[in-house]
């Protein structure tokens, strides 16, 4: 099914944090003290349940497990309340963490400062040693700070190269067949050049240039271009020295030499209809993309920049509010969301690869011959957001308070390189001043 532009929206941020709510993040303050725990009261009554309101079928598959989570049992009852997701974040930003929910859906960057301003507690007591289990240790990463986890999804999220076989061909070009024979990057432009002879506009790839690159986007997106050239948005809580080393440089110039090749996709369907052979962007556009190019269409890794190919993860995800006084009964209700019948329900709706491995070793799309293969491959290869090697693939966005300052600023030098800034100059710039705001922040730490 094609999804409407209102619906790809949506979905498309299914997997990235709204800019905006991120921006107002940085400016709140405080935090930074000992762990608030919820108490775990009695397992039994009346809870709170906050969720972001996004595509229909996907409020439709989460009031379904809410009501059959009520009539399955009448220990506890779970009230539900649906916010506008352009305001979600904003909301619990503004709420005082005494008038949060017991358990409450957040965006994954986000975590790091709700825990930093008290407003999450650990799950690790409250959901069941099986669920903790059966979470991809790519979402477990995500929600994971000193060591406690402080959220879990039902989906995860993927990056990859969609590509036009009957293009591909017909210019000959020659493309990889998963991970284990990724493009380098030098083949990547090698292969950009050979579809400009074939092609009329010598446009020949999108990179989603219509959502903007100083924008979440933007570091969701091209975030991996950095991982893999060995680099990082953050190192020991400091930009300068992770971001701006001249191996990320010389693949940000490369990046930045692609431009010439790239459709701006004003309307959003370059590669859809047929405009381009190659199309950077995320799971969510498979749908639309199988739809409309049957069996041409072909899934690829990112191109490799020295390090090996990564990508970008992390998508919404539950926790239990710090000052929660039931959290045997959030635990509870988060066991039963996270089973393989909810989880194989939303991910259906949405799309998503499935964070529980029981789903996603079932799911039709990404198990094993699957045509999205290549997303549960990459998952299956984490690196947390310190660890990143030549053989992890999956790269969690950093785990921090002042992520929102991270993205803000890395967003801002890709966007104005993309605009044809000095790559050096603008990577250095973006590293002093988020080492900056660290500085001012005490390096946002949690103890």
């Amino acid at each position: 099914m094609s999804p409407t532009s209102r619906s790809h929206r949506r979905t498309a941020r299914t997997g990235l944090a709204l800019v905006l709510p991120l921006a107002a993040l940085a400016a709140c303050g405080g935090g930074g003290g000992a762990d608030t725990s919820a108490e775990a009261g009695s397992g039994t009554g009346t809870i709170s349940v906050w969720a972001h309101q996004g595509q229909k079928s996907e409020d439709a598959v989460l009031q379904n497990a809410v009501k059959s989570f009520n009539s399955s049992q009448d220990k506890i009852k779970v009230e539900l309340k649906l916010i506008p997701g352009n305001d979600y974040t904003k909301t619990i930003t503004a709420t005082d963490a005494s008038q949060l929910p017991d358990v409450m859906e957040f965006d994954g960057p986000t975590m790091a400062n709700f825990v930093y301003n008290k407003k999450l507690t650990a799950i690790d007591d409250y959901v069941s040693s099986r669920t903790m289990a059966n979470a991809t240790a790519a979402v477990k990463a995500q929600g994971a700070v000193g060591g406690r986890h402080y959220g879990l999804g039902m989906y995860d999220s993927g990056l990859g190269v969609y590509g036009n076989k009957k293009l591909l061909d017909a210019a000959g070009v020659k493309y990889p067949t998963g991970l284990s024979d990724d493009w380098t990057a030098a083949e990547f432009t090698a292969a950009l050049k050979t579809l400009k002879a074939k092609d009329s506009d010598g446009k020949t790839l999108d990179l989603q240039e219509n959502n903007g690159y100083a924008t979440e986007w933007g570091t969701y997106g091209f975030a991996p271009v950095v991982w893999s050239a060995g680099g990082s948005l953050l190192k020991g809580g400091k930009a300068e020295g992770a971001l701006d080393t001249p191996a990320v440089v010389s693949a940000v110039k490369t990046l930045q030499s692609w431009k010439p090749y790239v459709d701006p996709n004003t309307d959003g369907n370059a590669f859809a209809k047929g405009r381009v052979a190659l199309s950077w962007v995320g799971h969510w556009m498979y749908p639309a993309y199988s739809q409309a190019l049957g069996d041409d269409l072909v899934v690829l890794p990112l191109p490799d920049f020295g390090e090996g190919p990564k990508t970008g993860q992390g998508s919404w995800a539950w926790g239990i509010g710090a000052d929660s006084k039931n959290g045997k009964a959030a635990g509870a209700f988060l066991d039963y969301l996270l089973d393989d019948a909810n989880v194989s329900a939303m991910t259906t709706a949405n799309g998503a690869p499935p964070a529980t491995r029981s789903a996603l070793a079932k799911s039709s799309l990404y198990r094993q011959g699957g045509p999205l293969q290549l997303f549960a491959d990459q998952l299956a290869k984490p690196c947390g957001d310190t660890d990143i090697t030549t053989t992890c693939v999956a790269v969690t966005r950093p785990v921090t308070a002042g992520y929102p300052t991270v993205t803000a600023k890395f967003s801002e030098a890709l966007n104005s390189v993309y605009g044809g800034a000095d790559p050096k100059s603008a990577l250095e710039k973006a590293a002093r001043a988020i080492d900056q705001d660290f500085s001012d922040n005490d390096g946002y730490k949690i103890q």
